[in-house]
Formats: C-alpha cells, structure tokens, sequence
C-alpha cells in the first residue's frame, strides 16, 4: 500500500498536474488571512488540510448566513479543502497533528502569538526536526517587538497603518468595504510560501516566514507615505475621489433632467491621467476648449488646487446630459470611465460572463458560484472543489495516518 506520503503527492487533473499537485499544507487557520493564503496553494493543486475546532469549528463559520445558510466569509476563503476537527488541547489530537505536520510541506497558522510554541508546533522546533518543512506564521504585528501580544483585527490594522487616516471624506474617516487587511496578509504570506518552495527545490531545506499584517497593510500604504515624507501634508480624505489627481472619482449626471428620466440619471466614475486627456475631456466631453488654456487647469496639480471650480464647471455639463449622453463623450475622448456596479451588478457583469469566470463549487448546502482565480492559464485547470462541513474529512485522513482519536 502507498504510503501516506505517496498518497498525498499522486492527485492528478484532466489537464495534467498542477503546479503545487504535490504539496500538502497543514493550516491551523481561522478568520481570513490564513485561508485566504491557503485557499490560493489549493487553487493550484495543493492539498490543504484545515484544522478546526470539533463541531464548532472555524469561527469564521458563524460570521453570517449569508451565502444560502452559510458563512459568506467562509465560502469565499475556504473551498478545495479538508476538515481535520481536532481538540488541540487533548493530547491525543495533538499526537494527530504532529503526525501529520511531520509529513507536510507547509504548515500555516494564524493562532493567537505563542499558541503553537507552547503546541510544541514553534517554528524552530519544527524546522529543527524536518529540514524541508515551510512554517508560515501570519500575525497582526510579527513574532517579536513592542506590539507582538497585542490583538489584531482587519479594522484595528486599518487604523495602525494609516488607511483610515488617507480614506472616506474630510469629516469621517471610513474603512475598507472589505478585509483589505487580511487580504493583503494572506497574499504575502501566499508569494512568500511560493517563494519558499521554489528555494527549497534548490536548496533542499525549507525555511520560516513572518508575515503580518502591519507591514503587509504598510507595503500599500506606499504613495501616500512617501506623499507625506518627511512631515509635509498627507493626502486629503476625498471620499470616492482621487486625493491628487483631478478630476478621477465619481460625478453626478442628470440632476437637472425631469423626474421621468430618473433612469438617466445617477453617477459616471471617470479618471484622467495626463494632459492628452485633459485636452480631450474639454474638446469632446466638455465642449468646452477655452478650458484648455485656462491657467487655473494648466497642469494636474492646478486641476487638484482648483478642483472646487473645475467639479462646478463638470457638474454644469453633465447635468444636463443622461448617463448614456455622458458615457459616449468620455468613449469618444477614450477617457476611462466606469459604472459604480452593485454587488447585484457584479454577479451578473456582461465582461466576467463572456470570459466564462464563473463555475459552480459544492457546499454543505449544495452548489455555490465562485469566481475562477485572476489569471488565465493554458498548462492547467484551477482546483475548484467543494467547501468541506466541519470534521468531514477526519476519518479518511486518520485512516489514512493509521492513527485514531481515542
């Protein structure tokens, strides 16, 4: 019979392997920021086994109910995967999970600091014992300075990292609409655990990662900063608007239009980049060429330091004009412009259902759409299977180990 090992490398697709067929990542996970990364190795073929709390399971399971009875946190982050319910505090499980970390690749976790340490599961022990093993551990702050203990949430690293402080309007800051804190942590931690792997092919040992979400956050935070550097004035709190370039952000359209051509009306997203387009925008959009050689637009950083009068002259002209009247200027001017989609509007986008993005992954409560991953490959197909129950995969994988939990 193959061993463990041998079964865990062998799954192949229709197409042929993917490019991580033959890794197997152990991810002590909740919430976003480790699934997210994990859920991405599973994507391209690799077999995650997640850990969850027996019955109960990922906390983020409970966040709502959203996604026909089920967590919409959840489903997002969490497909392709198996469910090993362990009760890390009894012996005997844990005796399970070393068992199996001693046969992975990769272990993941984003547990509270020092949990795995006192697991026994730290990084240098590990790394100690199995010399091609990755151990990826994601945080709020990192595994060491003044802030290492201290709790992190999505919305709290927002704050620390400045994001709240450069988004929503002049009297309210606002947050993200979604976890761009996690998000950006699991990304790094997933290149990273990438980068990893391509160096241990050459090297044959593994090694340790430290990703947090402070300086994942931070990372992106990049143009403000160096905007603000060296304690000049960071960049205006302008809503859906660009803090610097003008004009980029939303502008009504239609206002002055009688109430029966209420579906004519409503907001246009566009965004200039340079002076090409400012000339075409006065031509062709505005139609009003004079602009161009007004002295208070002559350059970009004029259009932001007047932006109060050049958002009136706009406003002017698109409300007496439809959102279609509007749209076929700025296409004509191939000034970039966009709708400002509901979520409604998303599901059903005409340029996502013609690249045919959209399949159908299994759930607990039957079949879910889910969005292909960015990236159109021609070597392979993406790994879009089910999102596992609580616990469903234990057995199998015990079988599997010859290990039981009694």
């Amino acid at each position: 019979m193959a061993s463990l090992a041998e079964q865990m490398n062998t799954r192949e697709n229709s197409q042929g392997r993917r490019p991580l067929d033959h890794i197997t990542v152990v991810s002590l996970e909740h919430a976003i920021a480790a699934p997210f990364c994990t859920r991405h190795l599973a994507d391209l073929g690799a077999r995650v086994i997640k850990i969850e709390r027996p019955e109960v399971g990922d906390f983020a399971r409970a966040y709502d109910q959203r996604a026909r009875g089920q967590s919409s946190h959840f489903v997002w982050v969490n497909r392709s995967k198996e469910s090993l319910a362990l009760d890390l505090k009894n012996p005997r499980h844990l005796e399970v999970l070393k068992a199996l970390v001693a046969k992975a690749d990769v272990l993941v976790q984003n547990l509270a600091p020092g949990a795995t340490q006192r697991m026994g599961l730290g990084a240098a022990e590990l790394r100690a014992q199995y010399l091609r093993l990755i151990v990826c551990d994601i945080s709020g702050y990192g595994l060491d300075g003044p802030y290492r203990d201290k709790k992190a949430y999505d919305l709290l690293i927002q704050s620390e990292a400045g994001y709240l402080s450069v988004t929503g309007t002049p009297e309210t800051p606002s947050k993200s609409g979604n976890s761009i804190a996690d998000i950006a942590a699991g990304m790094y931690a997933y290149s990273n655990i990438l980068a990893a792997l391509m160096q241990r092919d050459k090297t044959g040992e593994g090694s340790h990662i430290d990703v947090s979400m402070l300086e994942s956050l931070t990372e992106w935070m990049g143009f403000p900063m160096y905007y603000a550097l060296d304690g000049a004035s960071p960049p205006p709190r302008s809503a859906a608007s660009h803090a610097t370039i003008y004009p980029y952000g939303p502008f009504e359209v239609g206002s002055a239009l009688p109430q029966d051509q209420h579906q004519h009306q409503g907001v246009v997203m566009l965004g200039l980049q340079n002076e090409r387009e400012w000339i075409q925008f006065c031509r062709l959009v505005l139609l009003q060429e004079s602009l161009v050689q007004d002295a208070r637009f002559f350059s970009n950083a004029k259009r932001n330091e007047n932006r109060t009068v050049l958002e009136k002259i706009i406003l002017d002209t698109f409300s007496e004009l439809t959102i279609q009247q509007v749209t076929d200027r700025l296409e004509q001017a191939q000034i970039a412009n966009a709708k400002m989609n509901s979520m409604a509007d998303v599901w059903a986008h005409p340029q996502l259902k013609s690249r045919d993005r959209w399949v159908t992954v299994d759930s607990p409560a039957g079949e879910l759409p889910a969005l292909l991953p960015p990236g159109q490959q021609t070597s392979f197909d993406y790994r879009m299977d089910a999102i596992p129950s609580v616990g469903q995969h234990t057995q199998a994988i015990l079988n599997e180990l010859g290990m039981t939990l009694d």
